[in-house]
């Protein structure tokens, strides 16, 4: 008999950042993918590519999609290496960037690029590299959200370096388009595609690493994220099972809320199923069961205790967030919570909520209560992300016959030529996520 060798996560994770930094400073490919799950150190990759280039004396331009990622960059930089001069290139509007970067003296800010000449460093969205010029290219590039940025945004700064590093979670939601693409389905070019889908349809050849292990989600979650949403490029959990516990001073009420929040806080997930009924999107009674939840979590005394410190940190409003699939559902609960004396919870849209942790989480699942199962409620993005934000435990709050509603709407998107199919789909996960938390289910009557 031959026992098998036990996983040591952080090896694996060394071993996988050892070969893309290899790669990456002294591969003779122009570009470098890296898939990275959620939670996986995505950005504590960007940061050290970013000092070991820099340390190598070459210059890099870094881009990211959002200006709250930019700032975040450029903090994280700082911390790692106060001395490094780093230039923030932002946009000229009256509030362009976070102002702890003031703080800091060695990040030069502008809103012109000359500016930031021969800096080591420069950080700025995709939309402002953009409207940059340069008579010489620079050496390096990092594209950090890279499944975030569509395809006609890499060709408008894709003259603006020599070679990239492209980093991002394929299993988050697509990059947003405000018009119809169809007309480009199936084509190489689709401006509507992501950066890297593009990249590899035309670079096929380039280097493809994917990052092995997440550091969020714990023991309970990660295969099941892992399976549902990342079968071609699986993961696993950083922690093993007993790492993390979720515990409360205040024992249980015997309501749902306080059965289901037992129950993730032992399994590590929850479903509080509600009667079936079609209801508006706002669902007035879903709405209220996520903020007693939420109210009940606080109410409880909840201690998280984690690989992170010896001692069980408080479970504080901070530290919790509601995901809902539309705005208006999330100014709904944001309302029945500032009912409840709880204004402090972070509420968003799946869309806002990526690349974001907290310890436990709430969601309103996207089909509940819904007449039909739509493309937008289906993406297997939208579900990935309200599903992996937590590193303690996710309560979905959800009517039944979710299951029934996906056998009656099967995919009935036409069949491009030439497009990718992208699996697992989203009718295939939602019944993989929905099983496992079949087995965990509080059923409640309000």
């Amino acid at each position: 008999m031959t026992t098998q060798a036990a996983f040591d996560p952080g090896a694996a994770a060394a071993r996988a950042t050892d070969a893309i930094l290899a790669d990456t400073l002294h591969g003779a490919h122009r570009g470098v993918v890296v898939d990275s799950p959620p939670g996986a150190g995505k950005s504590t990759l960007v940061v050290r590519a970013a000092l070991e280039l820099a340390d190598a004396g070459r210059p890099l331009m870094v881009v990211a999609q959002t200006n709250a990622q930019v700032d975040d960059l450029v903090l994280r930089l700082a911390e790692k290496k106060p001395g490094l001069p780093v230039g923030r290139l932002h946009s000229s509007d009256t509030d362009p960037y976070d102002k702890a970067l003031d703080d800091l003296p060695q990040v030069r800010k502008s809103a012109k690029a000359a500016d930031l000449t021969g800096l080591p460093v420069v950080i700025s969205t995709a939309a402002k590299w953009a409207h940059v010029k340069v008579d010489e290219p620079w050496r390096h590039a990092i594209v950090d959200e890279a499944y975030q940025m569509r395809s006609d945004a890499l060709l408008a700064v894709a003259g603006l370096f020599e070679r990239a590093l492209f980093v991002g979670d394929p299993g988050q939601l697509d990059p947003f388009a405000i018009v119809g693409s169809e007309q480009w389905a199936g084509l190489t070019y689709d401006p509507s595609g992501s950066a890297v889908t593009t990249l590899l349809a035309h670079n096929p050849e380039l280097p493809q690493h994917r990052l092995p292990v997440s550091w969020r989600l714990p023991a309970s979650a990660a295969p099941l994220v892992s399976d549902a949403f990342y079968p071609y490029t699986p993961f696993r959990s950083g922690t093993g099972h007993g790492d993390r516990r979720l515990a409360f001073a205040v024992p249980s009420d015997g309501s749902g809320p306080d059965r289901v929040i037992d129950e993730a806080a032992e399994s590590g997930w929850g479903l509080l199923e509600l009667p079936a009924r079609r209801t508006p999107r706002t669902d007035p009674e879903a709405v209220r069961a996520v903020a007693t939840v939420v109210r009940r979590l606080l109410d409880r005394g909840g201690a998280a205790t984690s690989e992170r410190s010896d001692a069980p940190a408080p479970l504080t409003a901070d530290r919790i967030a509601v995901g809902t699939a539309h705005r208006d559902q999330a100014a709904a609960v944001r309302a029945a919570l500032v009912d409840l004396g709880v204004p402090e919870v972070t509420v968003d849209t799946a869309n806002r909520l990526q690349g974001r942790e907290y310890d436990v989480t709430v969601v309103l699942h996207p089909l509940s209560g819904r007449p039909d199962a739509t493309a937008f409620h289906l993406e297997t993005g939208r579900l990935c992300v309200l599903t992996s934000r937590h590193r303690h435990a996710c309560v979905v709050v959800c009517r039944a016959g979710v299951s029934n509603l996906l056998d009656d709407y099967p995919s009935t998107e036409p069949v491009q030529l030439g497009t990718v199919v992208k699996f697992p789909d989203g009718w295939e996960a939602n019944h993989a996520v929905l099983a496992h938390l079949a087995e965990r289910r509080v059923v409640w009557r309000p």
